[in-house]
């Protein structure tokens, strides 16, 4: 019987590890913005650097495959060094592949995404002079930085960066940086606060959602849009969604697969319902399409999200004191150990391939879809 919930175990470890993690508390810099880091600079000017060649290199890749380049955009990659936001080697990315900034100390590979997802975003933000962005997670501050000298003087760039080892990184990164605006880094918790100025016009998600979580409505002016990946672990649609009149007006822009953004991650209790209904939910999708649709265990899959969606909000989160008998007694664990016969067939294709556990930080990864590439890169 306690063979079966070996990962209980496993998650509670993992999770005291990180609590007793030697991370780095970011140090106060600006008595006037709470809870954030400000920087604020003269413009850059765009001095050569020994990489200017590989960035018109990879300028002119790109615009051969169809990726949109605009002349702010090129003026932007041109200015910016990619070595300042990493120490990684960047020969993935000038292949037009993402590029690790950080490991943190859980394990988790953040990275800044490929140069071919980065300039479609920043053509799709439709950005211009004096628009104040808000990024939800920061990409190592290298997407905040493009977006800086694009805005100009009259910019400012707001990062929500809900971890808080990144956030450090990030933070520390722009500090040696010259700015042309302003740009400042947050901790989630500055969602919360009501003496932040709330007029943003472009909102940018860097990792996967489901849905607009409920603040963001609060964010966005009139004629303001969203631009982010939608959708679950292994389906997303890169979409673009405007709020006109009260609602909002979607454009679906392609496929993409990003690493998922949840900003409540840090706050979510183990084991969350919700959480593991949503990742069956995604695994649903490969099941389906290898065993069909109307095989046992996609109906089993599916009688067990809705089980899971339908327990009492609420329920106690599984600490390091639980007994044996306690974890096996709780809601959520006593629901899966029922049935453990089938799932437990099904496990390792939901580990493997999704990339997933019940605790649930995959790597930070994502890869194209759509658009015009060359043959190197066609999935």
């Amino acid at each position: 019987m306690i063979e079966n919930y070996w990962w209980v175990r496993q998650e509670l470890n993992l999770r005291s590890s990180l609590c007793k993690s030697n991370v780095i508390t970011p140090r106060p810099r600006t008595p006037d913005s709470r809870g954030s880091v400000v920087f604020k600079w003269p413009a850059a000017k765009g001095v050569l650097r020994e990489t200017v060649s590989e960035v018109t290199d990879l300028i002119e890749m790109l615009e051969k495959t169809g990726i949109p380049m605009s002349n702010g955009v090129i003026e932007a990659f041109l200015q910016t060094e990619p070595s300042d936001f990493t120490d990684f080697p960047l020969e993935s990315f000038w292949h037009d592949h993402p590029v690790p900034f950080l490991v943190t100390d859980s394990g988790v590979t953040k990275t800044i995404s490929a140069p071919h997802m980065i300039a479609t975003m920043l053509h799709h933000l439709e950005l211009d002079s004096d628009l104040h962005v808000l990024l939800m997670g920061s990409k190592g501050g290298y997407i905040a930085a493009l977006i800086d000298i694009i805005c100009g003087k009259g910019g400012r760039v707001t990062i929500i960066e809900p971890h808080d080892e990144v956030a450090e990184y990030t933070s520390s990164v722009l500090e040696r940086r010259e700015q042309c605006g302003l740009i400042r880094v947050l901790g989630k918790e500055a969602l919360e606060d009501p003496t932040w100025d709330r007029d943003v016009d472009r909102v940018l998600f860097t990792g996967s959602i489901r849905e607009i979580p409920d603040f963001i409505e609060l964010l966005i002016d009139e004629g303001g849009f969203i631009l982010g990946p939608f959708g679950g672990r292994i389906q997303q649609r890169l979409m673009k969604k405007e709020w006109q009149g009260g609602t909002w007006l979607e454009t679906d822009l392609g496929g993409v697969v990003f690493g998922p953004m949840d900003i409540r991650e840090s706050e979510r209790g183990f084991p969350d319902p919700l959480f593991i209904a949503d990742e069956f939910e995604d695994a649903l999708i490969l099941i389906s399409s290898v065993l069909g649709e109307n095989s046992e265990e996609v109906r089993r899959l599916e009688r067990l999200v809705e089980s899971l969606r339908g327990l009492p909000p609420g329920l106690p989160e599984i600490t390091e004191s639980f007994t044996d008998e306690e974890i096996i007694e709780h809601p959520v664990i006593e629901l899966l150990m029922t049935e453990a016969e089938w799932l437990n067939e099904l496990w390792p294709t939901f580990s493997n391939i999704l990339g997933f556990d019940l605790g649930g930080d995959p790597i930070d990864l994502e890869e194209p879809l759509f658009g015009k590439r060359h043959s190197d890169f066609t999935p």
